[in-house]
C-alpha cells in the first residue's frame, strides 16, 4: 500500500496474514447486451454477439484471470448455454460460471447440458442459479425461490452420480442420473445471490458461494454474518463471493475522470428506461442499490473508492471500485478479510478494462479458482 508509517506497515502485514487462502478473480463477459464505451448509449460494435463476447473471454483468459461470468437475461443478447458450450472448445485455463435461468429449465435435462459442457471444457465449468420466472409468467417470491431449492438439490444428486428420488412441491422425479457426468464425477459449485428472507433460505438450503452485490463495508459484514448463521441452521457452509464493477487507472486522478467520462452522454430518463427493461428491476437486491445511491455523497461515492454511478445506467450490480492500483487492491484485499472467498468484476468496455486490472492489480493478489 502507499504512504503510511511503521503503524500502517504492521497493519498490512497483520492483514496479509489473515488471508491464508488465495481468492478466485473472475470477469464477465457482456451476453446481455450490457457494453459500452459511455454507459446508456449504445454502440453497434459493443453489442452482444459470438465474436464480441468471444473476445471478451480470450482477453480475460489471457490475462490470468481464473473464471468468467456468462450472464444469461431472456430478453436481451445471446444464449448462456450454447455460448458456454462453444467457448469451452476455445478457452485452456480460465473456468467458465455459466448462469441458468430456473424458471426456463427441467432439472434433468439441465443436469445432462451441465455435464456435458463440463466435458467439453475438461471440468472447468461452475454454475450461477439464477431463481427466475418462466418468460410471460409471473411466480410470487416464496414458492419461486422454494422452485429454486428444489432444482439445486436435484441437480446436484444427479450431478454427483446418483439415483434421484425426488417427490417435491414443483418436480416429482424418479430417475437415475444421465449417462455422462462431470470430470470430477461430482456437481460443480453452485454460486447464488439474492437479498430478500426468501432468497437468503434459498441460499443457506443449497447453494455453495452466496453471491453478493457492491455495499457499505458494515452492510457486507453483517451479511456475511447473518448468512454463515442461516446456513449454520442447516448444518452448512457457504463460501462468499463479490460482484463489482472496477476502474483501476495509474492515479486516484485518473480513475475518477474515467467514471465521470462514463456518465457524460447519460440522461436521466435514459438510465431509468435502461433500469426498467431488467427482470429483476423490482427485487430487494436492486432495492439496496438504489438506496446505497440515493445515499451517496454529491459525486457518487457511498465510501472511500466505491462509486455508484454505474447504477445510474443500469439494474442490478450497480457500484465501481475506482482507483490507483493500491487503492484496488487494497480494497479487495478489505473484502477478503471480511470473508469474501471469490471477486466477480467488470468495467466498460469490458475488454479493455479487463486488461487494464490484468496488469494493474492481478498480479499482486494471490488468487485462484475456487
Amino acid at each position: 500500500m502507499t504512504g503510511g508509517g511503521v503503524n500502517d506497515g504492521q497493519e498490512t502485514n497483520n492483514r496479509e496474514t489473515d488471508v491464508t487462502n488465495p481468492c478466485e478473480i473472475a470477469w464477465f463477459s457482456a451476453l446481455c447486451d450490457d457494453d459500452y464505451e459511455f454507459l446508456g448509449q449504445p454502440d453497434p460494435r459493443l453489442q452482444s454477439s459470438w465474436e464480441h463476447c468471444r473476445d471478451i473471454v480470450m482477453q480475460a483468459e489471457t490475462g490470468g484471470f481464473d473464471n468468467i461470468l456468462l450472464p444469461s437475461g431472456y430478453a436481451l443478447g445471446i444464449d448462456t448455454t450454447a455460448f458456454a458450450a462453444a467457448i469451452a472448445t476455445l478457452t485452456r485455463k480460465i473456468h467458465l460460471l455459466m448462469a441458468t435461468r430456473i424458471g426456463e429449465a427441467w432439472p434433468p435435462q439441465l443436469a445432462r447440458q451441465i455435464a456435458t459442457i463440463d466435458r467439453i471444457s475438461g471440468g472447468r465449468l461452475k454454475i450461477n442459479i439464477i431463481s427466475s420466472d418462466m418468460p410471460g409468467e409471473t411466480l410470487a417470491s416464496a414458492p419461486r425461490y422454494r422452485r429454486t431449492v428444489e432444482a439445486m438439490e436435484i441437480l446436484k444428486t444427479m450431478l454427483n452420480g446418483e439415483h434421484l428420488n425426488h417427490q417435491g412441491e414443483f418436480w416429482k422425479l424418479d430417475i437415475d442420473p444421465p449417462r455422462v457426468g462431470t470430470v470430477s464425477g461430482k456437481a460443480p459449485p453452485l454460486y447464488f445471490g439474492g437479498l430478500s428472507p426468501d432468497a437468503r433460505d434459498a441460499a443457506a438450503r443449497a447453494c455453495d458461494v452466496f453471491l453478493m452485490w457492491p455495499d457499505k463495508k458494515d452492510n457486507v459484514a453483517a451479511i456475511i454474518a447473518d448468512m454463515k448463521d442461516r446456513a449454520a441452521k442447516y448444518g452448512r457452509e457457504l463460501k462468499f463471493g463479490y460482484r463489482a464493477h472496477v476502474i483501476v487507472r495509474e492515479t486516484e486522478a485518473e480513475a475518477r475522470t474515467y467514471a465521470d467520462r462514463l456518465l457524460s452522454k447519460l440522461d436521466a430518463q435514459q438510465g431509468a428506461e435502461i433500469r426498467a427493461k431488467s427482470l429483476d428491476s423490482t427485487s430487494v437486491g436492486v432495492a439496496a442499490q438504489a438506496a446505497l445511491r440515493e445515499n451517496a455523497s454529491d459525486d457518487g461515492y457511498a465510501e472511500e473508492n466505491l462509486w455508484t454511478g454505474v447504477g445510474r445506467a443500469r439494474s442490478g450490480c450497480g457500484a465501481a471500485i475506482v482507483g490507483d492500483p493500491d487503492q484496488v487492491l487494497a480494497k479487495l484485499q478489505m473484502y477478503r478479510e471480511m470473508g469474501i472467498d471469490a471477486f466477480i468484476l467488470s468495467g466498460y468496455p469490458h475488454a479493455a478494462e479487463a486488461d487494464l486490472f490484468a496488469r494493474h492489480v492481478l498480479p499482486n493478489i494471490d488468487h485462484a479458482p475456487l
